[in-house]
């Protein structure tokens, strides 16, 4: 059996609003005609493929496809009607063909398994066409009254109603008919024109994901199915910091920012904030920006009894500059006294409004030390943290 497919891609794409005919426009760094093309070239059942594009991008059209092997693939211009550009395609497929499967230039996401049902059905019934079900709830409706609302005039049973897709298929005879009776009229489909005969068309499954790109809506969801590999993939960097500070009476204890209740507090040149100083050392450590005492350095008394907080935040402008945002922070706190667990949710919400990110992207957890070394014994507190940055 010889089956020729007809890609009609003759329109130019009004609806989409874009400078050219939709078909030439790229998903994931080719065009949609190039995917629809090579989505039929892939299936082994069809022999050729004729492909009607506007006059103007013929010739363009035929030098950006190469034809050194595989299905062969003919460029032909295409006319100001649908039929028109099929019409013209058709001459130009084989006389030995049997089937012609005709195909929207606009769905790059068809299957060879629907390609596959629509040949056999078409080989078997004269006409075949892709369809999918309706998940709605379908009205008729009449015309518009003064307000612009249109009252219903019947409930359509959804199970009869199909929206129909392409590939469409038919015995060569078929459709030599049914373009030479049409000629006349306008058809959104050259189904129609069969049925227009009085001849059957049989419905075989389609696929939702098999979509026609119209909309800049469907342009927008068809690219991130065919993304860019040309785009610059985000890298993610891992960084960790870690900090201890013995405890000391008449210091405040503060931890990512917050002032926790408790006799002893943190010593250290700034507030003695673990949290933030561990955190900050994981962030410019994913982004190799150098760390917390080469930026602040104790020696310096502008950052005596600093705002922890604030130290984070001009860390993350490094980590900015250098290319890369915060994805998320995983922080434990060592810590035999006291009770952290009434202030962690205060403590995620500063860090997340100093690190830049949702909440949901910041963990803390505060663990004992069972009574092991300084910490178990309450001399000191020490916090881990790990710190995930991706590329801008």
């Amino acid at each position: 059996m010889h089956v020729a497919a007809i890609i009609a891609a003759g329109g130019r794409g009004v609806r989409l609003g874009a400078d050219r005919p939709k078909q030439f426009l790229e998903l994931g760094g080719r065009s949609i005609l190039e995917l629809s093309i090579s989505a039929l070239a892939s299936c082994h059942r069809i022999d050729e493929i004729v492909v009607a594009v506007p006059q103007e991008h013929l010739a363009a059209a035929q030098s950006a496809w190469p034809n050194g092997g595989g299905t062969p693939v003919t460029f032909v211009a295409g006319g100001a009607r649908r039929q028109d550009s099929v019409g013209n395609a058709f001459a130009h497929t084989s006389a030995s063909a049997d089937i012609v499967l005709i195909h929207d230039a606009a769905r790059p996401f068809v299957t060879a398994a629907i390609i596959s049902r629509a040949i056999d059905a078409a080989m078997t019934h004269g006409a075949a066409i892709a369809a999918i079900p309706v998940r709605d709830t379908v009205k008729q409706a009449g015309a518009s009254g003064v307000d612009g609302s249109r009252p219903i005039t019947a409930t359509i049973p959804r199970e009869s109603v199909l929206l129909a897709q392409t590939p469409q298929a038919f015995r060569r005879d078929v459709l030599a008919r049914a373009l030479t009776a049409g000629m006349a009229i306008d058809a959104t489909d050259e189904a129609m024109l069969v049925e227009r005969l009085g001849l059957p068309v049989h419905i075989v499954e389609g696929d939702p994901g098999n979509m026609k790109v119209t909309t800049p809506e469907d342009l927008e969801t068809a690219r991130q199915r065919f993304p860019d590999p040309r785009s610059p993939i985000p890298v993610p960097r891992i960084g960790n910091g870690y900090d201890l500070h013995r405890l000391a009476a008449g210091r405040p204890l503060i931890l990512a920012g917050v002032t926790i209740p408790y006799e002893l507090g943190l010593d250290g040149h700034s507030d003695a904030d673990i949290v933030c100083h561990a955190v900050t050392d994981a962030v410019l450590g994913a982004a190799a920006a150098g760390d917390i005492g080469r930026l602040f350095p104790d020696t310096d008394p502008t950052w005596k009894g600093a705002d922890s907080i604030a130290l984070l935040r001009g860390a993350l402008a490094h980590v900015h500059a250098a290319g890369y945002q915060v994805s998320n922070v995983d922080v434990t706190v060592i810590a035999q006294k006291p009770k952290l667990l009434p202030y962690l949710q205060a403590m995620r919400e500063n860090l997340a409004d100093a690190l830049q990110v949702e909440v949901a992207a910041v963990s803390v957890k505060g663990k004992t030390n069972e009574g092991v070394d300084s910490m178990g014994r309450g001399e000191a507190m020490a916090c881990h943290a790990v710190a995930l940055l991706i590329s801008v």
